[in-house]
């Protein structure tokens, strides 16, 4: 028998002053595994630490060869995947799968409202201050939405289960969620490291995702398109997530562009490639709302291109996720969420909310002021851990400064209990040790249905009793496994197996920018503002003079073609990422998954 669970329940060393206790979704008492964790267990407890210690260091091999890689704290590192998978029954995921769709249609009926009549407003649902003060509330996108009125095409609903076990939502992202293309590396990866468990266990897969979004963006397609042309668009090679934005576009069978390779002429968006100008009816944006056209928004972007808002209000183009989403991820407007479910699809919510006071009001407030050692207070519009206070962890001098703050903003702040998130069992240095978890399902909204894709990322905490999963505040992630139920067909292909078999890089190089010129609306305003979009896109200049001489070298010698969509070769090299693969591996791609806090 192995030594793994020896010291699973010895005290922390710093504990933590806080009240419950987490449910630890592996063990009922100790010793005791919950049923469907009890053949991992059993597994598990064969394995010596440093059995197990040795797979984890070869899936770090891995992610770090292949470019999964992230920055912290100066320091360049594979992102952290652990080799224990969390395990979710079939029952459990029936009624996530259903709150997540709930969830997702009634944040539809919602931004479609606001964009459009405000009947919410009207009928007193939601205040009319709280969408006008909202910084992502954006006119320009008033009007502006699919020909199949899709907006929020792609979603992450952030959960957690509380002391009790139960599933609890604790944010939405529907602008521009990421994180989807570690759930697809991570299976790979966990499926050769413990291939004895994952051929015994229904667990269902997750390869077709792209498949699935695929589908979608070509429903959201302009009118009259019968065969839709679809790009990711992405800042660049120096964007945290960049890793996930060419997985995408290569499994997707897409072409990945920046803003600099798109232009408009005529009202219709066009993208430059080595055989001329090729219309574009799709884009899957992976740019920020303020710089994706700098005639609309930041005029002096260079991560856009002028001309796509005006283009995608004629119904030329269709933009995915559409722009103005985030007020939907406002942490204020997600406390009215609830009643939003009632009033638009006259259910009740599936999913609860964590409590949340509304600092607006002065008796929340003057409760949060008088409780800030105990409770988590968050800022609305922050993401990635960034501003959070959790009150019994500040000292006297933080919460001191957080109180003027709240004072002079309440509008900007929300303050909830410290909820303790459930434990999984980890590998750490001092061995298996129960560590803070939350899930990020993605859902993918093709106009007629919500499908969810089985697990979704599991983000853990790695620093004994921290409660923030974040990958910039030293979190990493572990495999999502959805077991089928007894009655549910498995697809007879593998998705997950097939998935990059060869065991060859994911990311590979592609060609499709041209150097010629054509006509194109301008920024009347195109000087940059600010040291530090001044320094990114002198970066993305420097890396696209670097490209645009790869793509003139290679159009000379083979031009690039455009393969059918569905092609059965995706990996070919007219579908490869333009820019070198070593020159990929050494870019830090740190997970740039959205606002996770607990």
């Amino acid at each position: 028998m192995g030594d793994l669970f020896d010291d699973y329940d010895k005290p922390f060393a710093n504990p933590r002053k806080r009240e419950g206790t987490a449910w630890d979704e592996m063990f009922e008492s100790k010793g005791k595994a919950r049923g469907p964790y009890k053949p991992l267990y059993d597994a598990l407890t064969e394995l010596s630490k440093d059995d197990l210690r040795a797979r984890a260091d070869a899936l770090a091999t891995s992610y770090l060869a292949q470019g999964v890689t992230f920055d912290f704290a100066g320091e360049e590192r594979p992102f952290p995947l652990d080799a224990v998978p969390r395990i979710i029954t079939a029952e459990d995921w029936r009624h996530v799968e259903s709150g997540v769709q709930q969830r997702v249609r009634a944040l539809e009926a919602f931004l479609a409202d606001m964009y459009g009549p405000q009947r919410a407003v009207e009928d007193g649902i939601v205040p009319a201050k709280l969408i006008s003060t909202s910084n992502h509330f954006h006119r320009q996108a008033a009007g502006v939405v699919g020909a199949n009125g899709v907006r929020i095409h792609v979603s992450g609903i952030d959960l957690i289960r509380d002391q009790e076990g139960e599933w609890r939502v604790l944010e939405d992202n529907v602008r521009v969620p990421s994180g989807v293309s570690y759930v697809i590396s991570n299976r790979r990866i966990i499926a050769q490291t413990l291939p004895e468990m994952f051929s015994t266990m229904r667990v269902r897969p997750v390869g077709d995702y792209c498949d699935k979004l695929l589908h979608a963006l070509r429903a959201a397609a302009p009118a009259g398109v019968d065969d839709p042309r679809v790009v990711v668009l992405t800042p660049g090679v120096y964007n945290s997530a960049y890793f996930e934005h060419t997985l995408l576009a290569r499994l997707m069978g897409v072409e990945l562009v920046e803003g600099r390779d798109l232009f408009t002429s005529g009202g219709r968006v066009y993208m430059r490639t080595t055989e001329g100008p090729a219309r574009v009816d799709v884009i899957y944006r992976r740019v920020d709302d303020d710089y994706l056209d700098p005639l609309q928004f930041r005029a002096d972007s260079m991560l856009g291109s002028p001309g796509l808002m005006l283009a995608a209000r004629l119904g030329n183009v269709t933009i995915a996720n559409a722009v103005g989403n985030g007020i939907a991820d406002d942490k204020l407007v997600y406390t009215y969420v609830p009643e939003l479910i009632r009033y638009y699809l006259s259910e009740e919510p599936i999913l609860k909310n964590v409590d949340t006071w509304r600092l607006e009001d002065p008796g929340a407030l003057e409760e949060v002021i008088d409780r800030l050692h105990e409770l988590v207070v968050k800022p609305v519009d922050g993401s990635g851990g960034k501003g959070l206070v959790v009150g019994p962890d500040a000292t006297p001098e933080e919460l001191e400064a957080l109180k003027q703050r709240l004072l002079e903003d309440p509008r900007g702040w929300i303050a909830q209990p410290v909820v303790q998130l459930s434990t999984i069992p980890t590998l750490v240095e001092d061995g298996m040790r129960p560590r803070h978890v939350d899930l990020r399902p993605f859902a993918v909204n093709d106009g007629k249905d919500v499908w969810v894709l089985p697990g979704g990322l599991t983000r853990v905490a790695l620093p004994e009793g921290q409660l923030v999963v974040n990958s910039s505040q030293g979190g990493g992630s572990k495999d999502t496994w959805v077991i089928a139920g007894a009655r549910e067909q498995l697809p007879l292909i593998d998705h997950d197996a097939e998935f990059g078999a060869s065991g060859e890089p994911m990311t590979r190089p592609m060609a499709v920018v041209s150097g010629h010129e054509h006509p194109q609306d301008q920024s009347p305003q195109d000087a940059p503002r600010g040291q530090g979009e001044q320094q990114q896109q002198s970066q993305s200049q420097r890396s696209g003079s670097r490209r645009q001489s790869q793509s003139q070298s290679q159009s000379q010698s083979s031009p690039a073609r455009r393969p059918a969509v569905g092609e059965a070769d995706r990996s070919t090299s007219a579908r490869r990422v333009a820019v070198g693969e070593a020159d990929l591996v050494s870019r830090r791609h740190r997970p740039d998954t959205e606002g996770t806090q607990p």
